[in-house]
């Protein structure tokens, strides 16, 4: 008979996790590889690249991001941009920026002033290299009844070129970067965790698809890539962050961060470079003379699903 857990208490993590129970079959795989013909024969049905074995044996046993030395991380990066080449045909940089000392950021948006145009989503689709076939988009735009506040019975499917249309207002949805992030505790792996920031990223080498961060998050923020991402040569974004807009696998979850390869540079998310109506406003949440500190120190402001508890970093408000 099964003794129930008590309420609240996380259960105890396997000995068996990603790496051990794929081992198994890999060594197998190897030593056949390595006895019955050598690392050579292997380099050589890697249509001719030198780093192809070495590269596949490196990712295999790449460690957890947090774990790894700077040599280390060093190395993984080299072999994105070597995958990144070989099956786009461009050059790639993969930047590794640590989060800015003294800052956790914060989004506001406007209701108002969204006039459901959407070229935010483009945006956003565009920089951070989101597949084209299967319209992976981090951002959904919910055309909602004037008056109402029912989510269920938004729209984000309507036309775009109708907008804005009367009786409507418009409610764009992202990752909210919650303070208590529903999702981090719902990864079996850990391959999801809130970073000094504010913002929560992924180790896209370390999920293995399971979604259970995709059923814990109440903002359905989170996409997972059925097929390998297909994005066109000549539009992928070469200006990539190892935790945010590289090259993803198929297999694996991903979801916005905040344009984690510009704003560790000092710069804005491009969706809110894209919105052509000034809805959006991002900045530094313990900075008080930053205009999101303004917005929330002195507009009505809202934030969605409070009830949880999961403290989102993204508001909105009415002007």
């Amino acid at each position: 008979m099964k003794m129930a857990r008590p309420q609240g208490e996380r259960p105890p993590r396997s000995s068996l996790n990603r790496r051990s129970l794929l081992k198994r079959g890999f060594w197998a795989g190897l030593a056949g590889v390595v006895f019955g013909g050598g690392a050579a024969a292997a380099r050589q049905a890697a249509d001719g690249d030198d780093h192809a074995f070495s590269d596949a044996v490196g990712s295999f046993f790449q460690q957890h991001y947090r774990k790894m030395s700077k040599e280390e991380i060093r190395a993984a990066i080299e072999r994105i941009e070597r995958r990144a080449k070989q099956e786009f045909g461009v050059n790639i940089t993969v930047a590794n920026d640590p989060p800015l000392p003294g800052v956790i950021y914060g989004y506001a948006l406007s209701i108002s002033k969204c006039k459901g145009i959407r070229r935010c989503v483009d945006a956003c689709v565009a920089e951070n290299n989101q597949s084209r076939d299967t319209q992976i988009q981090y951002i959904r735009v919910l055309e909602m009844e004037q008056g109402h506040m029912n989510l269920h019975h938004s729209d984000h499917y309507y036309d775009a070129e109708t907008v804005p249309r009367p009786g409507k207002f418009y409610m764009p949805i992202q990752c909210m970067q919650c303070e208590n992030p529903p999702c981090v505790k719902a990864c079996p792996i850990e391959a999801t965790w809130k970073e000094p920031d504010g913002i929560t990223v992924i180790d896209y080498n370390w999920c293995i698809g399971c979604r259970y961060c995709m059923a814990a998050c109440p903002y359905w923020a989170r996409r997972f890539n059925w097929n390998a991402p297909e994005v066109p040569a000549e539009e992928l974004n070469p200006r990539t962050h190892y935790l945010g807009n590289r090259p993803r696998a198929i297999g694996v979850v991903e979801k916005c961060t905040f344009c984690v390869q510009r704003t560790r540079k000092g710069l804005l998310p491009v969706c809110l470079e894209a919105c052509p109506t000034g809805a959006r406003i991002f900045g530094n949440l313990l900075d008080p003379e930053s205009e999101i500190r303004y917005v929330l120190e002195n507009k009505t402001v809202f934030r969605l699903k409070e009830d949880l508890g999961t403290e989102p970093k993204f508001w909105y408000y009415a002007d």
